[in-house]
């Protein structure tokens, strides 16, 4: 039998079953056949993808299909093609769709985030304590260490906080909300992911002489997470599973932490895995914990402390 990627599989299991026997030159032409057949349905499966899948138009005749977002699996040339072939064409993609996801939630994740001047990845549990700063200035974390040592420096020196230096770009620190504001919304216009989290983060609470703002946070968190800022996926997954400014819906926060997972979230992973063993799903559970622990737990945070490099503060003044 043949599955829909073209891969052989009940041959396979019948040459190993004659190799076994002894039965070699059987076993050597069950796989020759094997193989001669797979590449034959690959081919006509590719050759398949070359048409559209609702009138049969090839390439020749349209030269603009285009294959199915979620699945990939069918081409159309046109959407009203995809939309008379959807009926049929729906559960196939569903299913398909669901196993891509299901691949890229698993997937090996990005590297965390290092602070620009230690080099140290930036700390995981931001729910204990902040031990990193968003600078305005340069629209950069900087961990708790690396600022630090500039402040002290400032202390040293007799100088105020708005003459303390970013440790980063040397830029002076904000004179009041207003001109901290001022340069959040420079670096949201520039894009900035984080610079957007940051805002949103400012309206949940409501500091720096904004208002408390639940529905305006909910919005940047959404952007930063489009962005490619995890946190505000996070965040977002947070406001739906806590009712924070939205009706409460466990569906929607489980689909923003699946989000923030994939682009290495290691809480959002951590909650994912919280859902799955909730629901009895012991074996994903685990397999999001091990991905944790392995990428951004055990093996993140052991060779900092044994080399002294989080604890050592003239280790920071050094790298500055």
């Amino acid at each position: 039998t043949v599955d829909r990627r073209g891969y052989v599989w009940s041959p396979a299991v019948r040459v190993h079953q004659y190799t076994q026997k002894g039965h070699v030159r059987v076993a050597l032409f069950l796989f020759l056949i094997s193989r001669i057949f797979t590449v034959i349905t690959c081919e006509k499966m590719s050759n398949a993808l070359e048409i559209c899948s609702n009138c049969g138009k090839g390439e020749e005749e349209s030269c603009n299909l285009k294959a199915c977002g979620a699945c990939f699996l069918v081409k159309y040339c046109s959407r009203n093609c995809q939309a008379a072939h959807r009926a049929q064409h729906k559960k196939a993609c569903k299913k398909r769709a669901a196993e891509l996801f299901h691949d890229k939630l698993f997937q090996v994740p990005p590297p965390r985030n290092e602070c620009p001047i230690c080099m140290i990845p930036l700390p995981v549990d931001k729910d204990n304590g902040q031990q990193e700063i968003f600078k305005s200035c340069c629209g950069n974390f900087i961990c708790n260490g690396c600022c630090y040592v500039m402040t002290t420096k400032a202390q040293d020196e007799g100088k105020s906080f708005e003459e303390t230096l970013c440790a980063y770009c040397r830029t002076r620190e904000y004179r009041g909300d207003k001109e901290f504001i001022e340069r959040l919304e420079d670096h949201m216009e520039r894009g900035n992911g984080d610079a957007h989290m940051a805002l949103g983060a400012i309206y949940l609470q409501g500091i720096h002489g904004l208002p408390q703002d639940v529905t305006k946070s909910n919005e940047l968190f959404l952007k930063a997470g489009e962005l490619g800022c995890s946190g505000g996926y996070y965040n977002l997954a947070k406001a739906y599973e806590l009712g924070r400014g939205v009706d409460i819906n466990k569906k929607k926060a489980r689909h923003f932490y699946e989000l923030a997972a994939i682009m290495g979230n290691v809480l959002a992973r951590c909650m994912l895995a919280g859902y799955e063993s909730e629901s009895g799903n012991v074996p994903l559970a685990f397999k999001h914990f091990s991905i944790s622990a392995s990428r951004y737990g055990i093996d993140g945070y052991a060779t900092p402390f044994e080399e002294g490099r989080r604890v050592d503060r003239p280790c920071y003044g050094r790298r500055i």
